[in-house]
């Protein structure tokens, strides 16, 4: 028997008690399974079986010897049924948990529900820190880094939070040159609604002290409502570039002080290392991946921004 085969040998023999058992499970002669334990004993130069005319018992050394042996086999089960499983159609149910800028995301998962219609999306937003194992999600989106030993991951692209406004609003109210101006504007603020605090705003080095000077024109607790009155001109937002891509693409928001401001960080899926890559969770990471995070075009190939081009055309 070659080595994995007389680890089995072994695992069978030491689970039965017994040669004749193991070696009718195995399809080979009982002599031939203590063969491959005794050939295994010498290898490690260890006993692992006490045996008798009437049974076999395992040695200390045997028992421990038996759980490694059994976590081996359950390891090459797993890959196993992963490997078979890869060309399965993905179907059941995937909880997942997000943050509540989450709803944001919901025309890529719309988009995974169309191409994978045998799935069925448990979505649980929230702006609370979940425990992915003990709470039973299958995957969660993080903007943050893993920082759990019991995840395993897959960056899904680098997001950037920005300020932004209204060309219609900065033509009105002025473009803030320095963060202190942004005293005189209308500031559209984010409440995280479970523990009431307002999202800071990225403002660096000496003027971060300026955060609870600014005024509180309009507070939400999700984005989307900042988002549409950022467009209708109502103030400016703090909001992250890959919810308002088309927003940026199209000019109907454009960043304000970005030489003052810096809060970007990686966009995250994370499953729990111990639970297998089923299909309908491979499909869903893979999906992400590719879909959730498309790269924000830049203001303007030519260099000049959405701001000086609306003026321009205002001018004529």
């Amino acid at each position: 028997m070659d080595s994995l085969g007389s680890l089995n040998a072994f695992v069978r023999a030491a689970e039965a008690r017994n040669f004749t058992v193991a070696g009718r499970q195995l399809g080979v002669s009982s002599s031939a399974i203590g063969k491959a334990v005794a050939r295994m004993e010498e290898r490690l130069g260890v006993r692992l079986l006490h045996r008798s005319t009437r049974s076999i018992t395992l040695t200390a050394e045997g028992a421990r010897f038996l759980e490694r042996c059994r976590r081996i086999f359950a390891e090459i089960e797993a890959a196993e049924l992963e490997l078979s499983q890869t060309h399965e159609t993905p179907r059941g149910t995937l909880r997942v948990a997000l943050p509540l800028a989450g709803m944001l995301m919901m025309p890529t998962l719309v988009a995974f529900m169309r191409a994978y219609p045998e799935v069925t999306l448990d979505l649980d937003f929230s702006d609370r820190v979940v425990d992915v194992i003990e709470e039973g999600f299958d995957a969660v989106v993080r903007f943050a880094d893993a920082g759990d030993t019991r995840l395993m991951s897959r960056a899904l692209g680098m997001y950037r939070r920005r300020l932004v406004a209204s060309p219609a609003y900065l033509a009105a109210k002025g473009v803030p040159q320095t963060p202190d101006d942004l005293k005189a504007h209308a500031c559209l603020r984010h409440m995280f609604p479970t523990s009431r605090r307002f999202e800071r705003w990225p403002l660096r080095g000496e003027h971060a002290d300026i955060e609870n000077e600014l005024p509180k024109t309009v507070v939400a607790s999700t984005l989307e409502p900042l988002i549409y009155m950022a467009e209708q001109g109502m103030g400016i937002a703090y909001l992250p570039d890959f919810a308002i891509n088309r927003q940026l693409r199209e000019g109907l928001l454009v960043p304000v002080l970005d030489d003052y401001t810096d809060r970007s960080g990686p966009l995250r899926v994370l499953w729990p290392s111990s639970r297998q890559l089923a299909p309908k969770l491979r499909a869903f990471v893979d999906f992400l991946a590719a879909n959730l995070v498309p790269s924000v075009e830049g203001e303007a190939e030519s260099g000049i921004s959405p701001l000086a081009k609306a003026d321009l055309d205002r001018r004529g």
